[in-house]
């Protein structure tokens, strides 16, 4: 069934705390070594000192202001049914939306209604203004810079050499069209080749500059012959000098390196003087050493992909990787040096997981005899690189300041990953003094600031079939609750991002753990918070439609987070400072995607990451194509500060992480749907993203009551069967923590 376009109607959007991927990075780097759990029967905390401007001098620093989003175009959708009775029909954007079963929005009891409506008036109001301020951010057309690719073959073409050169000669159209599959048809793939042999060898060195033609490198690597080769070593470093001169041009640049034997010199491999001509650092005619190549190559960002044929190349490999530097490098475990990396980013699993840069910038992959595994391991390592180059552009573009696409990239002249110059002017970050120590819960005295506080959580609504497209429509629907409480908290922050700094918390009324975090500046306030707080309660909407199809134990969650403000203005500037408060949770962080197209592939099968992936994935398809939940990162199956990606561009609009349709795409690039997503009957795909023509699932199972637990701090998703309840307070569900 053919359906109209969605409707952009714009209801009054609030914004989005700016929890930028280096925020999460930073925080989880932090929270590893620490714990975050709900509640312990302790006391009251006692604190050192009373009021607010101790943690807030301490806490307060710049940061960051953010950037709009230019419109999405139009689609068409189309919608098939699936038959599974009884169902309710899942709306498309537009149609008028019905209340919400539960609590009515920033209702609280202890409140009069007059105050009640005027902090609602007040708060709007600032929500208006910030969206009104901030100037549209040009995003349209990122997806394509950040798949377009060069792609340079640096072949060893000495006489054992020969199969493998057939090998991508036969290979070379069927990897640049897999390329071009892979990312919807809208990456330019350019192609180079450097041929390399020893000194002295006829056909020394050989080069084809980038092209698009890949008849021409066809053609090019036809006329190569295997020959040559006295001692084994070969002449490494002079084809990475030639590489170097190539006309590298698109923000993704990859080498695939395929050599079954080393570079000269002593440092490069294991062979003693006598296998070598040039055994001495530095003696090879050319006088190269390897050091200055390869940091040319990382200031030029071209990824590197060593693809080993024999165990010759395993210090060569060791050595390279350790310029790159270990925690940015990944070698095979058959390497003879493999447990000597420092820092061995290929042994971990899911723990400790990079946010901003998943892929190692140096891979070693394996190859050998299995000519045929070249295709599937360029793809790889092509694909591995795009997610680098989609998430180190997707975090600038967050991270600069009334920017759009066209300006970010003309100040990326080159591409650098740790680029701290570029952070210094665009960030207001300062470092302050972090606590070192786990928390001290239970220590009198420890939390040494006492803070009043109000504001808004997410109200309690018992979910029903009309719920979840409530909070599609408008973000008036998603419903706020009064919170009026003290907090006792450290003043010291335990972790910071380039925007705000995190303290352990505790509230007067709760044995709970929490987490409190505050801006380093005044320029944001509470439109970025608020926003935040309903990105998150709608993401735990969709959780429980999609744990009630999935019929999922322990749910799939999100973490519940508050907009609050102190009731005192903090000494160090006019204004009250605003702060989250969010519950802390105990484990170890793991990423499993991202708005750029990162997906986790280190967990491979394990449940909850493919559930994760569907998630994402049904979050697009249930609301008809207008959101997709992604950036999932979380401790078991609690999810924290995920992004939406929105078709309408007044939607969330304060998100920095909010890239709209180019987020659709970096998705549905990487997503290869799992027997979850199949489960679910989903229908959508990324080539509807291209065609404009989509075909949704219409009708859905209607799924048990559900609801959240009533303390306003907590929030967990519970079923109603197994709520606890109080005949003291009729309508209220509690969790069996709290």
């Amino acid at each position: 069934m053919n359906s109209k376009p969605p409707s952009y109607a714009s209801a009054q959007s609030v914004s989005r705390t700016k929890t930028s991927q280096e925020e999460v990075k930073s925080r989880a780097d932090a929270m590893l070594r620490d714990s975050l759990t709900r509640g312990s029967s302790v006391t009251r905390p006692q604190v050192a000192s009373d009021g607010v401007n101790s943690l807030a001098d301490e806490m307060l620093r710049s940061s960051l202001s953010q950037n709009a989003i230019k419109p999405a175009s139009e689609v068409s959708l189309t919608s098939s049914t699936s038959t599974s009775l009884p169902s309710y029909r899942s709306k498309p954007q537009g149609v008028q939306a019905t209340t919400s079963a539960g609590p009515a929005g920033f209702r609280h009891p202890g409140l009069k209604t007059d105050s009640l409506k005027a902090r609602k008036i007040q708060l709007q109001r600032e929500i208006d203004e910030a969206n009104a301020a901030l100037p549209r951010r040009e995003t349209k057309g990122l997806f394509k810079i950040a798949c377009s690719t060069d792609l340079m073959f640096l072949i060893d073409t000495t006489a054992s050499m020969g199969p493998y050169i057939d090998t991508a000669k036969e290979q070379v159209k069927t990897i640049v069209d897999d390329i071009q599959r892979k990312f919807l048809n809208q990456s330019e793939v350019r192609m180079a080749v450097v041929s390399y042999k020893d000194h002295g060898d006829s056909g020394h060195l050989e080069f084809l500059d980038f092209t698009s033609s890949v008849e021409a490198v066809h053609q090019f690597l036809a006329r190569l012959r295997a020959t040559g080769g006295g001692d084994p070593p070969e002449d490494v470093l002079g084809g990475l000098q030639m590489a170097l001169h190539a006309s590298w041009k698109q923000q993704t640049r990859c080498i695939i390196h395929i050599a079954d034997a080393p570079a000269h010199g002593e440092l490069l491999h294991d062979m003693g003087a006598s296998s070598d001509n040039y055994h001495s650092v530095g003696s090879e005619p050319h006088g190269l050493t390897h050091e200055p190549l390869l940091r040319k190559l990382i200031e030029c960002n071209l990824n590197y992909t060593l693809l080993r044929i024999k165990q010759h190349t395993d210090r060569m490999a060791f050595v390279f990787s350790g310029v790159y530097g270990y925690s940015n490098a990944r070698l095979l475990p058959n390497n003879a040096y493999y447990h000597h990396t420092s820092s061995d980013t290929s042994r971990t699993v899911g723990r400790s997981i990079s946010l901003t840069a998943p892929a190692p910038q140096f891979e070693e992959a394996q190859l050998g005899t299995a000519y045929s595994e070249l295709r599937n391991l360029v793809v790889k390592s092509v694909t591995d690189s795009i997610t680098r180059t989609a998430g180190h552009l997707t975090t600038k573009l967050g991270r600069t300041t009334k920017l759009g696409l066209t300006s970010t990239l003309r100040d990326l002249t080159v591409i650098r990953e740790d680029d701290s110059a570029h952070s210094r002017r665009t960030s207001s970050r300062v470092d302050v003094a972090l606590e070192k120590g786990p928390p001290q819960w239970t220590t009198s005295g420890w939390f040494d600031s006492k803070i009043e506080v109000t504001g808004f959580c997410p109200a309690v609504l018992e979910h029903d079939a009309n719920t979840l497209n409530d909070m599609i429509d408008a973000d008036e629907n998603i419903k706020l609750s009064a919170a009026d409480l003290t907090v006792f908290a450290r003043s010291m922050p335990f972790a910071q991002g380039a925007l705000r700094l995190a303290s352990y918390a505790r509230t007067s009324n709760s044995t709970n753990r929490f987490v409190i975090k505050i801006f380093k500046d005044d320029d944001h306030g509470r439109a970025e918070v608020t926003e935040d707080m309903r990105m998150q309660a709608l993401c735990k909407a969709f959780a429980l439609e999609f744990n009630s199809l999935l019929k999922i134990e322990p749910p799939l969650d999100f973490l519940v987070t508050s907009c609050l403000q102190t009731t005192t203005p903090a000494t160090t500037g006019s204004g009250k400072a605003c702060l989250s408060l969010e519950p802390f949770i105990e484990g170890n962080y793991i990423k499993y995607n991202s708005n750029g197209a990162y997906v986790n592939h280190t967990l491979g099968e394990d449940p909850f990451n493919q559930m994760a992936q569907a998630f994402s994935h049904f979050t697009f398809e249930r609301s008809w194509g207008l959101f997709l939940v992604n950036d999932l990162q979380g401790v078991g199956h609690l999810l924290t500060d995920p992004s939406i990606q929105t078709r309408d561009p007044e939607r969330f609009k304060l998100n920095d992480t909010n890239l709209h349709e180019e987020g659709f795409k970096f998705f549905f690039a990487t997503h290869e749907c799992n027997s979850f997503c199949r489960q679910l009957e989903l229908q959508s795909t990324g080539e509807m993203l291209i065609s404009g023509e989509f075909t949704f699932r219409e009708h859905w199972p209607v799924m048990d009551p559900t609801a959240c637990c009533s303390n306003k701090f907590c929030r967990s998703i519970i079923h109603l069967s197994s709520a606890h309840k109080s005949k003291d307070f009729p309508g209220h569900n509690w969790c069996d923590k709290c």
